[in-house]
């Protein structure tokens, strides 16, 4: 069963902000963090992981996303990291493993850095966030959605679509979508102090990368796993920017075989 909710959230003198999420599943807490494609590219992932394991898995919606209202003081992903970290004490959480793709596993990575006792482990999937040299972020800004498509999957023809098919409504939310991740990104999904901010973790962290992403490659994704202690590195087959949704199976066996190693702390 999945509830929705919103919370007014006052985190660090940011806000008030109102924070919608989705709550499913019980089990392990999982916290979901979507990208830039907007939380509907997490939402059948979320409903896969709390039937697999089972998992608790809260999803929450990053404000300007998905029709919501942003606040002009939350600007970054640091902001929607200490966001987060009070849901999970509004929550009552414990022993969260916090789970970001894209633009949400920069966030994940900045909540893993506020040191919140109440997550105990970190799966990046495709993140971005650090600066690579000679391996930049996709300029997302100048690429059409069909090239978007085209360098976020192995095969895009599933998930493409034509935005100008689209009803007024959901054009709009899409052009939010693309204003927020504008604001907490910028141009370059990059901060060149995060690298260096890594190496200070003592965290496990988990680091899934597709090997057909065209938005940050496999040698960007090494460079994100050697900039943290405890990480470990797995790259995915025939996927691409957003494994979750091309081939989630592959994300849940992967965090399911971590048990394995010294990263048992992602499956219960």
């Amino acid at each position: 069963m999945t509830t929705s909710a919103t919370l007014t959230m006052t985190p660090d003198g940011i806000g008030p902000v109102p924070l919608s999420y989705s709550d499913r599943g019980t089990g392990h807490a999982y916290l979901l963090l979507h990208g830039g494609a907007g939380p509907q590219s997490v939402t059948p992932f979320a409903d896969l992981l709390a039937e697999a394991q089972p998992a608790r898995v809260i999803a929450p919606v990053h404000p300007g996303f998905a029709g919501t209202a942003r606040p002009a003081g939350l600007d970054s992903p640091s902001g929607l990291a200490r966001l987060y970290a009070a849901l999970l004490d509004e929550l009552g959480l414990t022993d969260v493993t916090v789970i970001g793709n894209s633009v949400g596993g920069w966030i994940a990575a900045e909540m893993a850095l506020t040191g919140s006792a109440r997550i105990d482990g970190v799966v990046l999937v495709d993140a971005v966030g650090i600066e690579v040299p000679g391996h930049p972020v996709a300029d997302f800004f100048s690429l059409t959605m069909d090239q978007v498509f085209q360098r976020s999957f192995h095969n895009p023809e599933p998930f493409r679509i034509d935005p100008a098919t689209l009803p007024p409504a959901a054009q709009a939310i899409a052009a939010g979508n693309r204003a927020a991740i504008s604001v907490y990104a910028g141009a370059t999904m990059a901060d060149q102090a995060l690298a260096g901010r890594l190496g200070t973790l003592e965290i496990p962290t988990l680091v899934l990368w597709g090997d057909s992403d065209g938005i940050v490659d496999v040698d960007y994704g090494r460079a994100y796993a050697a900039a943290i202690p405890m990480a470990r590195f797995q790259l995915l087959g025939e996927t691409g920017h957003s494994p979750q949704l091309e081939t989630p199976d592959q994300v849940v066996h992967a965090i399911w075989d971590s048990a394995d190693t010294d990263f048992a702390v992602f499956a219960r």
